[in-house]
This record gives C-alpha cells, structure tokens and sequence, in this order.
C-alpha cells in the first residue's frame, strides 16, 4: 500500500573477509530476507543496475550509501516490488516482493509524497495499523517514533522534521520483519537524529532487519552491522565500515611541499592515490610507517600529519575509482 504521506507499508563478519561464512539467515535454516541475484534495470537504452548480487540476512542491519544516481533508489524500488527488474530475481525472505510486503513483512518510509490533510497523526497510525494483519499497537508505534506529544495534531500541520517521524511510525505500524529507510534522519534535527537512531537500535535488537540509505556517513559507520556502496549501478564495496576504511586505504599521510616535485609521491611504498591542495600534499596510503619512512629519506616532514581514513575519504576513493573502471 502506499500512502501519501511518502510511505509504502504494507554485527555481521565483513563479507570481503569472509566469503562463504554462514550468515544468521543460513545458519538457522531459514531464507535471507533480502535477495538480489543478477538483477539489471534499465531505463530505455540507459541501464541503472547492472548484475546486482546482494544477500542481507534477517537480524542484520544495512546501510546502502551511493551518490546520486548511483543506481540507490532503483535498487529500493526493486526491493519493494515497485520496479520490476529488467532481468534478474529479487526475494524478500525467500518470496516475491509484493507478497511480503502484502503479508505485512515489510514496512518502508520513502522520500516522496505530501500529507494527507485533515486527518490526526493518531488516526492515521490506526488506519495503516489496522491494514496489517499483525500490526503494532498504534501508541507503541507513535512512541517509537516520538510523536505521543503530537498524536492529537494534524498531519497537514506538522513541521518538516515532525511530518518525517510520521513516515517513520507508518513505517513501522504494521509491525514489519523488514524495515527499509529511504534517508529516514533527513530534515531531523541533532536531538532528534540521536533519537531516531536509539529507537532503531531497540526496533533492530527485536531481530527485525533494516536496511537504510543515508548522506550522512557518520550514520552509518555508527549504526550499521554492514555497508553495501553501490556506484554506477554495481556494489563496489560491502562489509563492515572498519573493513571498508581499510579496503580504501588505511591511513591519511599530510604534508607541506614547501615547492618539492610531486612526481615521486604515486610511487612511495604504501601510496594509493595522491592529492595536491595549494602547497599541502595528502597520500592515501594502506602502510603509513613504510610511507613517512620514505617522505623522511626524501626530506618531506614539514607539517607531517598522520591519520585513519574515515568513512567519508573511503566513500570518495571507491566511488572515485569505480567510475573510472565504468567509463
């Protein structure tokens, strides 16, 4: 079902390490709760998603993250049977999309749609409740989302950050096994980000499985068991956030080049990429000791700064490196 308030209702080893590991779902015996298999989509003669391979294990939570156009809100609308995939099979806990969103599996709070005017948001929490055939009770739902001092206003009179947690508790009213989350923190405030995330932690601790998309990295090196980048279509990189630093270059080595030449910087032991920014040169480097040795030998110390690669300078790197493979 979708309604318009923008909703359609209705710790894992890291996998680069691990191929082949039992995960919770195999484990026990039981289908994955999500599955894509070789999945393309295209639009006309424009292919988005090109052989997608994706497992996501029931219990296990997962941040999607991609730049725009990366192929993130096709592969969603895949997973929810919104899309159909132009080749390839998509399963959600061993069946077709549409019959676990229909069995009330999955619950998902999307981007797009506008308020429905003149109705309450407890009214409205009921009335998608009671869709479901095991749903939430509709005050445990609007706790979880933080919206009992709201329940009573309407939904067409909300703020932009309280009309969000609306999408969020209708994610949530039929109680799914599923819940998937389109940039669920955008348009929240700090308070309410911290907030949100404390609820999904006890929502996940239930063994319910989520997977979300963010642009707020920070989100998902905090909250996720695993991350899955996508770009140009493809998964260029999943495991844990620790893994995917590392597989991007473990460490960030900092310097002033006081007018030295550039040219042997790519080749220092270590060295995955360079960048030059005015006078100050910054190397991505997975042997930080065996690089600062060698800027030693060459004189480059001025300024020398040494730190772990985040999140963010991983995200860049890989997608970075995947477009050029594509093009």
């Amino acid at each position: 079902m979708s309604i318009t308030t923008g909703i359609a209702t209705g710790g894992t080893p890291d996998r680069a390490e691990a191929m082949g590991a039992v995960t919770p779902a195999r484990a026990a015996g039981g289908a994955a709760a999500v599955g894509f298999s070789g999945v393309t989509r295209s639009y006309g003669a424009v292919r988005v998603v090109h052989g997608l391979d994706l497992e996501i294990a029931a219990g296990e939570t997962v941040a999607l993250l991609g730049r725009n156009g990366a192929g993130k809100s096709t592969t969603i609308n895949m997973l929810l049977g919104l899309l159909p995939p132009s080749s390839g099979t998509v399963r959600l806990f061993g069946g077709e999309p549409e019959a676990a969103v229909r069995a009330g599996k999955v619950g998902a709070m999307l981007q797009d749609g506008q308020p429905i005017p003149r109705v309450t948001v407890r009214e409205l929490i009921t009335f998608v409740a009671a869709t479901y055939p095991r749903p939430m009770d509709a005050d445990e739902a609007l706790e979880l989302a933080g919206l009992g001092e709201f329940a009573g206003r309407r939904v067409d009179r909300l703020s932009g950050g309280q009309a969000q947690r609306v999408r969020f508790a209708v994610a949530l009213a039929g109680n799914p096994e599923l819940l998937v989350l389109d940039e669920p923190t955008a348009a929240l405030d700090v308070e309410a980000r911290r907030a949100f995330w404390r609820s999904m932690r006890a929502y996940a601790r239930r063994g319910n499985t989520i997977l979300f998309s963010t642009h707020y990295l920070e989100e998902a090196d905090d909250h996720a068991d695993r991350i899955v980048v996508i770009d140009g279509g493809r998964v260029v990189a999943d495991g844990s956030g620790e893994a995917i630093k590392r597989r991007a270059g473990g460490s960030l080595v900092s310097f002033d080049l006081a007018g030295a030449p550039t040219e042997p910087l790519p080749g220092l032991p270590g060295v995955s990429s360079v960048e030059i920014r005015g006078d100050r040169a910054l190397l991505r480097t997975a042997d930080s000791d065996a690089t600062v040795l060698a800027l030693a030998g060459l004189g480059l110390v001025r300024r020398l700064e040494v730190a772990p690669a985040g999140l963010e300078d991983a995200f860049l790197a890989l997608t970075a490196s995947s477009t050029k493979e594509i093009a």
